[in-house]
């Protein structure tokens, strides 16, 4: 047995990249610079470049409240703090709007899944990337590379073909490299001043939590829109190698596990 400790695992990260042919001068720079190299397409272009993730360190937040004495008091909680059982949890799913510096989130009530999170990108295009991008023919999106929208997830591919044809944009996705998460533009330009702005304010029920994330802003003009997602996705969907194989995916050159495009099939469903 291994064991990672704070001191070793920026080791063993080092490791993981150089056997994933990201070593270098810069570490993972190498796929830094294919993404800037799309982002830089994108921008000179009418097309969307949007950056999208999980909202890390309060997916699947505990939503909590004063409760009735009956209920069961949490484990070093203080004396008004429980865990609203009815309510369960709320996961929001981000997607960060570069060139207009605004927020999209969708905060769910359901199962983390790939249906959940190709939703979120959906509904953010419905409500905002389509009036604001008229012209665009392409969405360009930086991910992680794990969780429901991870590179090894058949679902979300699949979604992301359904919503490539829906859309008729072809969706380019870049994945970002292990251990590098925390790089992601939206770390730094939302979900972080999403978390300041909630601090030390009891999460009493979705609403709260909508009206919270809502309420972000920042000195450089960021605004936030959030709405909350009452929808159940399932989890266990199996995805088989025959709807893989229909799926229309190109993948670069260049780590193509971790950078690829979905194009529209027109026959699929109408363009909205």
């Amino acid at each position: 047995m291994i064991t990672i400790t704070r001191r070793t695992a920026h080791r063993v990260r080092a490791v993981v990249r150089r056997a994933l042919g990201l070593s270098g001068g810069s570490g993972p720079s190498i796929l830094f610079q294919a993404c800037n190299d799309h982002l830089r397409v994108c921008a000179a272009s009418d097309d969307v470049v949007v950056e999208y993730r999980c909202a890390g360190d309060f997916d699947a937040e505990q939503v909590w409240g004063k409760a009735p004495a009956a209920r069961t008091q949490l484990p070093g909680g203080s004396p008004e703090e429980f865990l609203l059982e009815e309510l369960g949890r709320a996961a929001p799913y981000g997607v960060y709007d570069i060139a207009a510096n605004t927020g999209w989130v969708n905060v769910g009530m359901s199962s983390d899944t790939a249906s959940f999170a190709v939703e979120s990108i959906r509904r953010w295009w419905r409500k905002l990337g389509r009036k604001r991008y008229p012209m665009a023919s392409r969405l360009y999106i930086t991910a992680d590379g794990g969780g429901s929208n991870g590179v090894r997830v058949r679902l979300w591919k699949r979604e992301l073909q359904v919503l490539a044809s829906e859309t008729g944009l072809e969706i380019v996705v870049s994945h970002l490299p292990p251990g590098t998460s925390k790089w992601n533009k939206i770390e730094h330009r939302l979900f972080s001043f999403i978390s300041q702005n909630w601090r030390a304010r009891p999460l009493v029920s979705y609403q709260t939590i909508v009206q919270l994330i809502a309420g972000t802003t920042t000195s450089t003009g960021l605004k936030v829109h959030c709405e909350l997602d009452t929808n159940v996705y399932p989890k266990g969907i199996v995805v088989s190698d025959e709807e893989m194989a229909a799926i229309h995916i190109t993948r670069d050159d260049f780590h193509g596990d971790w950078n690829y495009t979905i194009s529209p099939n027109q026959n699929d469903a109408s363009i909205v």
